[in-house]
């Protein structure tokens, strides 16, 4: 009799475990995503599916150790309290095990300190400050996105060999402009010491009064136009720069105006000869793009932008991630993991760097043009996130230590 209880009580313990075991095997790692959904839909749109795509890729080959991934979604309403107090929800109620997100710098920067003091694991996707990962930069945060200064230290090369003396800018009045601005004055002053900025027009975001910065920009008569805004902000400007002549033989160097997003609203008003960052998705002829791009198109019956390639990134790094903490999303775990961490992603091959926890993700360099009465990018070239980084030494006395 003794026996015979004995034994039911090991067997009902085992069944205790395995079920468990199961259990766990069939729960799910939760991936708490804030972003500027309201504020900004013509990238995170876009972004949004590339994260699906990603999302369902990993779980259809069955997850990682058996959990499926699932997106916890939230809207910052573009602004940094919103986005903390999402994040706050997410991390106490919600239980998300990883957070990920954020498109405006701002608001990076918000979630970036809150990573830091709630000691939570932030992969920021979108964000360009050089603050991220540099001045603000801490051991919970890592960054994918090719950063400000490194999409700036593209266009410097193309900017010099322009060989122009008097320089204009134009730039949204918050941190990423900001940044912008300050690393293309410095890179190019380094270069080309008698170069001369004649006008600065700094415009509210989301607010450019077009008239009036295009004619300040005329009035100071530049050899040539930096310029830093991008959505609709970038859509007033060239329509009324267009028509009021500020643009005919004056090159721009404009960041970000080659992707798709802000593209496809020039269509056939699209600036030819402008040099840009950007994402010729048509063009690329690569093997891990053109596996995205088949797969994508074949979800959405639509194109990719650049934000579906950054949203797509994101997941596969956390996937990757977890992947190699040996299925843990204990942070500590994730930091060790994501360090010096390499993939690939449609653009190819990246690592996060262990010195600043940044992506090596690169972008494309080009021209635009207009082809069937829609923008496209020409004469163009991925350029490796690798070789657009100051030097280590550098870097170090710009981040400080954890």
């Amino acid at each position: 009799m003794y026996g015979f209880k004995r034994y039911t009580q090991i067997l009902g313990a085992t069944c205790l475990a395995l079920t468990a075991a199961s259990a766990w095997a069939q729960g799910t790692i939760k991936i708490g995503e804030i972003n500027s959904y309201k504020a900004q839909p013509a990238f995170l749109d876009p972004y949004k599916k590339g994260m699906q795509l990603a999302l369902d890729e990993v779980n259809d080959a069955g997850g990682i150790n058996g959990k499926k991934l699932e997106l916890v979604i939230r809207d910052d309403n573009a602004t940094p309290g919103d986005a903390v107090r999402a994040a706050e929800e997410l991390v106490s109620r919600e239980k998300v095990d990883v957070l990920t997100g954020s498109f405006l710098s701002h608001i990076g920067l918000a979630l970036t300190d809150f990573a830091r003091q709630k000691k939570v694991f932030f992969l920021a996707s979108e964000p360009l400050t050089d603050k991220i990962t540099w001045q603000d930069g801490n051991r919970y945060t890592y960054r994918l996105r090719t950063s400000t200064y490194m999409q700036v230290a593209m266009l410097v090369p193309e900017a010099l060999a322009l060989n122009k003396k008097r320089w204009a800018i134009v730039y949204p009045n918050y941190e990423y402009g900001q940044s912008a601005v300050a690393t293309f004055k410095a890179l190019m002053k380094a270069k080309q010491p008698d170069i001369e900025f004649v006008s600065e027009q700094a415009a509210p975001l989301g607010k450019v009064d077009a008239g009036s910065v295009v004619q300040a920009l005329a009035d100071s008569k530049p050899d040539a136009i930096f310029n830093v805004l991008f959505a609709a902000d970038v859509t007033k400007f060239v329509r009324e720069g267009t028509t009021r002549g500020l643009f005919k033989d004056r090159p721009v160097v404009s960041v970000l105006t080659g992707e798709p997003e802000y593209l496809d609203t020039f269509r056939d008003e699209t600036p030819a000869g402008w040099i840009v960052t950007g994402y010729p998705w048509q063009f690329i002829d690569t093997p891990e793009h053109k596996a995205f791009l088949a797969a994508y198109q074949a979800k959405f019956k639509d194109y990719p932008r650049l934000g579906s390639v950054v949203g797509y990134s994101a997941i596969k790094s956390i996937a990757e991630g977890i992947k190699r903490s040996g299925g843990s999303t204990e942070t500590e775990a994730m930091i060790k993991a994501f360090s010096g961490l390499k993939l690939t992603i449609p653009f190819g091959p990246i690592e996060y760097r262990a010195i600043d926890n940044q992506s090596t993700m690169g972008a494309y360099v080009g021209k635009l043009a207009s082809k069937d009465g829609k923008g496209v990018m020409v004469d163009f070239r991925y350029v490796d996130g690798a070789k657009v980084q100051p030097s280590d030494e550098e870097i170090r006395k710009l981040r400080k230590p954890d």
